[in-house]
């Protein structure tokens, strides 16, 4: 448990695999291939949890990107046309990111914030389009950040926004976890040159559907159309009225989400006395004995605890704790009974990017 195998049938630790690039998705391999576990911390979205949006036929046959646009359009409160409708936030991020790195002709050479730790994909597309990560202040060409940020659960005042983005000349905002936070967009703010992306996957548990999108600022609306247009696809019906179906019983929805966080916060609360809950659906835990977070991880395997290490999120410090599931309260024991057991040599190391 806990590990992938190579072609000759050696066992290796999957963080380990991260810098070798031998894995596509390295957090989602994790996630997955260790959905067995007794004790679950792994997945960050409502599926499972609560009901899927599953549209009618009737929906299905109706459904119109059009008006996905439009909807999506008012609640951000942005001009339509700055709306771009994807498979998802992953997808919505990656079409950001490489536009904006053929817009400086492959972009080596350049620089992008990142504040670690941070959702991988965001940071690892950035790299592979030829950005040079830095955490450091002053100009950079691009800037990325979830909001509230994924793993550690947390939303930044829009004033720390504000100074985090400052001499940035492009900012990537991944606001997938937003509608936990019941928090307005970043989009309403005065933040320049601002790119803005969301998923119906986790608030909605609609993981069946394959429906995100991307706001661009508009000084750039007219060259990326031109750019989307070359490599999209449309999306399906079935995940468009899917998406429609979660934004009409978004109420409803968001009572049911609601309730299931109020209860594992509460429980947080307890088990982490002193501690500022999360307003997303994870926390970032780092143990005050210097374990290490693939450390903890590879322990608490061995008790049937899932876990992601830090270092999938380039932060060695601490494991993510999805709090999404209704078992959250009573499983927090078993994950404290094996951080609580450190091991016999701790091994913090370094921090990876």
């Amino acid at each position: 448990m806990g590990v992938a195998r190579d072609r000759e049938g050696d066992a290796r630790f999957i963080p380990e695999l991260v810098p070798t690039g031998e894995m596509s998705f390295p957090l989602a391999d994790w996630v997955d291939g260790h959905a067995d576990c007794r004790y679950n911390f792994g997945s960050s979205g409502m599926l499972g949890t609560i009901p899927a949006p599953v549209p009618t036929a009737a929906e299905v046959e109706r459904a119109d990107e059009g008006e996905l646009r439009e909807r999506l359009a008012r609640d951000l409160d942005v001009d339509t046309g700055r709306v771009f409708l994807t498979t998802g936030a992953s997808q919505a991020n990656a079409l950001a990111i490489l536009f904006l790195a053929l817009q400086g002709r492959g972009g080596r050479g350049r620089s992008c914030r990142v504040c670690f730790p941070e959702y991988p994909p965001i940071f690892d597309t950035a790299r592979w389009a030829g950005f040079r990560l830095t955490a450091s202040t002053g100009p950079v060409d691009l800037a990325v950040l979830s909001q509230p940020r994924n793993p550690e659960g947390d939303l930044w005042e829009k004033s720390r926004v504000l100074d985090w983005a400052s001499g940035a000349k492009s900012v990537l905002v991944d606001e997938t976890f937003r509608e936990f936070a019941e928090t307005p967009t970043l989009l309403r703010s005065d933040l320049s040159g601002l790119w803005a992306t969301g998923s119906f996957t986790k608030f909605y548990a609609a993981d069946e559907l394959r429906a995100g999108f991307l706001v661009v600022p508009e000084e750039h609306r007219p060259e990326f159309d031109r750019f989307y247009g070359l490599v999209r696809n449309p999306l399906a019906p079935y995940s468009i009225a899917g998406a429609l179906r979660a934004l009409n019983h978004r109420v409803e929805i968001r009572r049911q989400v609601r309730a299931v966080l109020r209860a594992n916060l509460q429980a947080v609360r307890k088990s982490f006395p002193g501690r500022r809950p999360p307003v997303a659906p994870m926390m970032f835990d780092r143990p005050e004995s210097g374990e290490d977070g693939d450390s903890l991880a590879r322990r608490a395997l061995e008790q049937s605890v899932l876990v992601s290490p830090g270092s999938l999120f380039g932060d060695r410090s601490g494991v993510r704790l999805c709090l999404s599931r209704r078992t959250v309260p009573t499983d927090l024991a078993a994950y404290l009974a094996v951080r609580d057991r450190t091991a016999k040599r701790p091994l913090r190391r370094s921090r990876s990017t």
